[in-house]
Formats: C-alpha cells, sequence, structure tokens
C-alpha cells in the first residue's frame, strides 16, 4: 500500500499539485487519470521520488518514503518495478540481457542464477523463444512485455505503468492489461498506472484516481465510474458519442432494463 498526503509540487510559479492525497492499494491496479496538464505525471514522479515535493507525505506501508535517507530510499527503490511508456529498453543487448540488467544491478547471484530468473520471468510474460533477440526485431506488444518482464524480475512489492498502452493497437493493449492484472494478483502487488486509455478504465480500473488542474477531482472504481455526477469526469472519460452511448448502455444493465445479450443487440442496431 502507498499512501500520500498533502502533496504539493510547484515549478517556480506555476502549482501542479496541490494538497492531493490518496491510498494506492495492495494487490489492485490503481490508475491515475486526467488530462495533459493535470498533474499525473509530477505525481507519479513524487511517488518514485524522481521529483521531490515542497510539502506533504508518501507512505510505503508504515514507512515513510519522505523522511528516508539516500541508502534507505536506495534500498526501497529496490523493491520497485518500472515500465516505462516507451519500453525504455537498450537498444544494444538482447532481451535477456534486458530483462537481466536489474539482476547485474543490484544483486550478486550467480549468472546461472540470473538466467534463471530471467527464463522465469520470461515464460510469465509468454516470451520463453525471444532471449536472444534485440529489441529492433519485435513487436511493440513484445517490447512492452519485455518491459514487464524487466520491472517484476527483481520480485517488487510495487510497480509503476506509464502509459503501458501507449503506441499499441487496442487488441494489443486488451494483452498488457491483463497480464498487468493478473501479475499485480500474483504476486500481491501495488500497482499504480498513469494512463489516458479509456479501455483499461472500464477493465482495470480497481482504484481511480482522476486528477484536474493539480488536485484530486474524484476518486472510486470502473463501476463507480459509470455513475459518476462529477462533470469534469465525464467529459473527460465520456468526450464521443460512441462512449456516452456506452455508458448509457452500461448504466441500463446496471439497472436491470437491458436483460440478455439479444437485448442488447438489438439496441446497439
Amino acid at each position: 500500500m502507498i499512501t500520500f498526503n498533502h502533496i504539493k509540487k510547484s515549478f517556480g510559479d506555476k502549482i501542479v499539485l496541490n494538497d492531493v492525497g490518496h491510498v494506492m492499494e495492495t494487490g489492485k491496479c490503481n490508475l491515475i487519470i486526467g488530462t495533459s496538464g493535470s498533474g499525473k505525471t509530477v505525481l507519479q514522479k513524487c511517488l518514485v521520488g524522481l521529483f521531490e515535493p515542497d510539502s506533504g507525505d508518501i507512505i510505503y506501508d508504515d514507512i515513510s518514503f519522505t523522511r528516508m535517507n539516500d541508502e534507505e530510499r536506495k534500498q526501497l527503490r529496490q523493491q520497485i518495478g518500472m515500465l516505462f511508456q516507451g519500453s525504455a529498453l537498450f537498444d544494444s543487448m538482447t532481451v535477456e540481457q534486458n530483462v537481466m540488467f536489474p539482476l547485474d544491478m543490484f544483486t550478486r547471484l550467480a549468472y546461472n542464477e540470473k538466467l534463471k530468473r530471467v527464463n522465469e520471468v520470461l515464460d510469465r510474460v509468454n516470451l520463453i523463444e525471444a532471449n536472444k533477440k534485440y529489441p529492433a526485431e519485435i513487436s511493440g506488444g513484445m517490447k512492452k512485455r519485455v518491459g514487464i518482464a524487466r520491472a517484476i524480475v527483481l520480485n517488487p512489492k510495487y510497480l509503476f505503468c506509464d502509459e503501458p498502452n501507449s503506441g499499441l493497437d487496442p487488441q494489443t493493449s486488451m494483452v498488457i492489461d491483463k497480464l498487468i492484472l493478473d501479475i499485480t494478483k500474483e504476486f500481491g502487488m501495488t500497482t499504480v498506472i498513469n494512463t489516458h486509455d479509456m479501455n483499461s478504465v472500464m477493465e482495470i480500473g480497481e482504484n481511480i484516481l482522476y486528477m484536474y488542474q493539480g488536485q484530486k477531482e474524484w476518486s472510486g472504481n470502473n463501476k463507480e465510474i459509470i455513475f459518476s455526477k462529477n462533470e469534469r469526469l465525464n467529459a473527460f472519460i465520456f468526450a464521443s458519442e460512441f462512449l456516452q452511448d456506452a455508458k448509457d448502455m452500461r448504466m441500463l444493465e446496471a439497472r436491470g432494463k437491458i436483460s440478455d445479450d439479444r437485448n442488447m443487440d438489438e439496441m446497439l442496431k
């Protein structure tokens, strides 16, 4: 669990985060959503220590991250996995070498032990035959899966994902969403995801924080979001007529006015 309270962050005269607080729950996909400039990326960077908040507190389980010294933070970061927006793979390294990189940096395991662990996580993300391939030789979806494998190779307690579906087609995005959700449940991680992907919001948004102009505007889950009366949130989520129609359908389903798939098909015609 990651708890943060009264987080404030400014750059010069510009206030980016203004008294933000929330709880990221263990074993769940915790999503941070909002328009560009809402502060969600800065918030995530504060949570992992890339930015220092001007005030407020960040607590990992029962320990204050904000008050840790450099050595304590270094130890905690070994429990944090990162999936970057562009995967951030090393082009000159093979898939195997990319995934092994955190083990080289943070452990003293023998090579055979590291290779065993690499193969375990590559198998977990369904990339068992990709060890010797280079990033230029694999697809965008495979790169994301390599990034996930690298992020979990140290068996972290916390997983941070920055726009994990950026640049992917809808079908591949669904595969990545399911993989992140499954891994979160399997390893009992606290997973924090920055995303613009509305399918991710609806499918894996177990705990959603909606940011607006540097403040917490709304929080809830993917079932509650359908019934939100927050006008700013609704304008963000249901920006298109198609999504608004989908919202109306889901509300009708929840109220018991659509009894079966046949009725749904008729309404969609």
